[in-house]
């Protein structure tokens, strides 16, 4: 039986159009700002209307920065992020659940509370550690006297080093590492009948077998939601690449806009160019978003197993 209600109607179309005057209106201007003169901007504010020279900005911004190069950065550090975040959360997730051990509940809450730190609070540290991916080891082996007894038995001296900085792993490897997706491959799994496991050890499936063939498709649209939100959120981050690339062909679209603004006092800020460089880098999270948007849904909402 459906309701015709007219009022409710109504406003539940009034709700829909203000959300997306909210979603699409900021890209709107964007996209007028970036089609204007930087002379126009400054002079009267931010554009309301389309103006002529969208074409000339964008090629005044393919002409002052790579900006091939830092989208293949951009979209090279969202994909391994991504491939990691998955691989590792749907892991750990499945020993949490499925691997019965008195240590279980200390392993997950202790990998819950590092939820309380994100990247900004451990940046310093994290950054030691990527400009020499071997320092704690070396720390260790230092404090506790091995280097100088293996050097005394060996006559060899142990001194690793590996410097991650300017390199896709530094840029990605750092941010592999989340509780969040941990917690959301875990409240999932939870929720599929233990009766499907005994069935599964019954006919023979090991926790490899099981893992593989009945929770990953069963997972696929966890995957799709997840794998969008870690892209985006991997695409516009700003502070972790700026502390950790120094050289320009390892800078990503995010920092690359920021070329555009002023670094000097008395340097006005070209917000044309800014907004141009920001449809570029507004393109393929769109494109990935069309894509998963099927499985992104079903994903968010629990449904698709």
């Amino acid at each position: 039986m459906i309701e015709r209600r007219p009022l409710l109607t109504a406003f539940a179309y009034a709700i829909l159009i203000l959300g997306l005057i909210f979603a699409i209106g900021p890209l709107y201007l964007v996209l007028c700002s970036a089609s204007v003169s930087n002379q126009q901007l400054l002079s009267n504010g931010i554009a309301l209307l389309p103006g002529p020279q969208l074409i000339d900005n964008l090629q005044a911004v393919a002409r002052r920065t790579d900006i091939g190069r830092q989208l293949f950065n951009s979209l090279m550090v969202s994909s391994l992020v991504v491939i990691g975040k998955l691989a590792l959360s749907s892991i750990t997730a499945f020993a949490v659940v499925y691997f019965r051990s008195p240590f279980r509940p200390l392993i997950f809450w202790t990998l819950f509370a590092t939820l309380l730190l994100p990247l900004e609070v451990r940046i310093i540290p994290t950054y030691a550690v990527a400009s020499d991916l071997f320092e704690p080891l070396k720390t260790i082996l230092q404090s506790t006297g091995l280097d100088t007894l293996i050097a005394s038995v060996a006559g060899i001296r142990i001194e690793p080093s590996l410097n991650l900085l300017n390199t896709y792993s530094g840029l990605s490897l750092p941010l592999i590492a989340s509780a969040t997706g941990t917690f959301l491959f875990r409240q999932f799994y939870q929720t599929i009948p233990p009766e499907l496991s005994e069935a599964a050890l019954m006919d023979g499936a090991g926790p490899i077998r099981f893992f593989i063939d009945i929770l990953l498709p069963l997972s696929k649209t966890n995957f799709a939601a997840l794998g969008t939100i870690v892209f985006i959120s991997t695409w516009k981050d700003y502070m972790w690449p700026l502390v950790v690339t120094s050289q320009e062909n390892m800078r990503t679209v995010v920092l690359g806009m920021a070329t555009f603004l002023p670094t000097e006092s008395g340097q006005w800020p070209e917000w044309n160019l800014l907004m141009a460089a920001a449809l570029f880098a507004f393109i393929p999270p769109m494109i990935v978003i069309a894509l998963m948007q099927r499985w992104f849904v079903k994903g968010l909402i629990g449904v698709g197993k």
